[in-house]
């Protein structure tokens, strides 16, 4: 009597892992050339690197980096990133930013944060790299935000600071911080953000700065090293390189400081020194507080602040510094701030910027990032206008080409399939969760 065989159907081993999983392209549309198909889950390509919907995860600090100074493993990832970042990758973010990541030691927010100072082959480049090969497994891309906190170093987490009943609260050297090495564009208590929770800062000479923009051109390398497809240059919320950037927290009276082409200094030659070490075909974008919301304030009276005009003369610069996008966000640097807080707070901000680069000819992308929480908020954002068909959103111009969520992944991990849902999208999902979307 015969018998008949069956055979399994071949699955294709994703490249990217030392382990076995199925190569996934979770959160792709289906048929992305779909005139229906909405901007937000076409593919979008920057450089030589293409992301597969507009949908991308803000970095978001998780204190929860190995931060033991004596360990040669302080500021590297941990099996909680490896779940928490790799949980965005399995439900279908484009594009992940791992948390501000510290190019010095001193230059981290916590004694807890994610570094990148160590060079490759560091216990800093394996923990990245993990997170990488998940990501690429499934079809996302992985960004780094390489960052310095400046005078806004040496703090304990925020719910440490809210178990005391506190918004902020420094970190000393019982708890592995360094409050002796606290660094800013100037010096002395009139810098400090929170007088309570802050460290006093000193002002960094000329030649801390030039080892300021090594460190971030070495990160970078280290990065590029790791398989990263994406670099930030965090330049926003009172940290390292904004500080210098606003007249209300830079007082320097050297090349760095003063006029808006000094003050503008460091971050020029930290994008330009991070574009001389990566491929050119590398993705580098900047995160900024388009304002500090201290228009109305009296310290704007006396020196001036950083505020939307300043974020248009910035980013008037960008292109020739080799900046592909700016990621817009707003304050942080004064605790005078004035926030007029409603859903699209940040969101016109980025139009604005987006309106005024379009205007100057330059082709700068735009992410709008905050409150984005619905899919047809975030599908109109980014939309295009449809070329002849009229059965999805047209209207106005976009209001920025990429969306960024960070607290509505944390409340919904699965947002991008959730959305993809509710606009109709066919995209694909996880073989292994298969299952669940018959």
């Amino acid at each position: 009597m015969g018998s008949t065989a069956f055979q399994t159907p071949a699955v294709v081993k994703s490249a990217a892992t030392p382990f076995f999983t199925p190569a996934n392209n979770v959160g792709a549309a289906v048929h992305p050339d779909d005139p229906k198909t909405p901007t937000l889950f076409r593919p979008l390509q920057i450089r030589d690197v293409t992301v597969k919907n507009r949908i991308f995860v803000s970095p978001m600090c998780m204190y929860s980096a190995d931060n033991d100074p004596s360990s040669p493993a302080v500021g590297a990832m941990t099996d909680f990133h490896i779940a928490h970042l790799g949980h965005f990758a399995l439900k279908g973010a484009g594009l992940i930013f791992v948390e501000a990541t510290a190019v010095t030691a001193n230059g981290r927010i916590s004694p807890y944060d994610v570094g990148l100072w160590q060079g490759v082959d560091s216990p800093q480049f394996h923990g990245l790299k993990r997170v990488v090969q998940l990501s690429h497994s499934q079809g996302a891309k992985i960004g780094v935000q390489l960052a310095h906190a400046g005078r806004k170093a040496s703090t304990s987490p925020p719910w440490i600071a809210a178990e005391a009943g506190k918004v902020a609260l420094k970190a000393d050297e019982g708890v592995r911080g360094w409050p002796e090495d606290i660094v800013g564009p100037s010096g002395g208590a009139e810098q400090l953000w929170n007088p309570d929770g802050y460290w006093t800062p000193r002002a960094l000479t000329t030649e801390e700065i030039k080892d300021v923009v090594r460190a971030f051109a070495d990160s970078a390398k280290t990065a590029v090293e790791a398989g990263v497809d994406v670099l930030e240059i965090h330049a926003a919320h009172g940290y390292l390189i904004h500080s210098f950037l606003s007249p209300v927290s830079n007082k320097r009276s050297d090349e760095y400081g003063g006029s808006f082409e000094n003050r503008t200094r460091l971050l020029r030659e930290v994008a330009t020194a991070i574009r001389e070490v990566i491929p050119a075909g590398m993705p580098l974008f900047v995160r900024i507080s388009a304002t500090e919301w201290l228009e109305e304030q009296p310290v704007a009276a006396q020196t001036g602040s950083w505020d939307l005009e300043s974020s248009v003369r910035l980013a008037a610069l960008l292109p020739e510094l080799g900046i592909d996008l700016v990621d817009v966000s707003s304050a942080g640097n004064h605790i005078d701030q004035k926030i007029h807080i409603h859903t699209n707070y940040q969101i016109d901000l980025a139009a604005h910027l987006r309106k005024a680069i379009r205007a100057a000819g330059a082709s700068t992308l735009v992410g709008a990032v905050g409150f984005v929480t619905e899919a047809e908020q975030a599908r109109d954002i980014v939309q295009e206008e449809a070329q002849g068909t009229q059965d999805i959103v047209s209207g106005p111009e976009p209001r920025a080409d990429v969306v960024l969520l960070a607290r509505q992944f944390l409340r919904t991990p699965d947002w991008v399939l959730k959305t993809a849902k509710a606009l109709g999208v066919e995209v694909k999902v996880p073989v292994q969760y298969g299952r669940a979307f018959r």
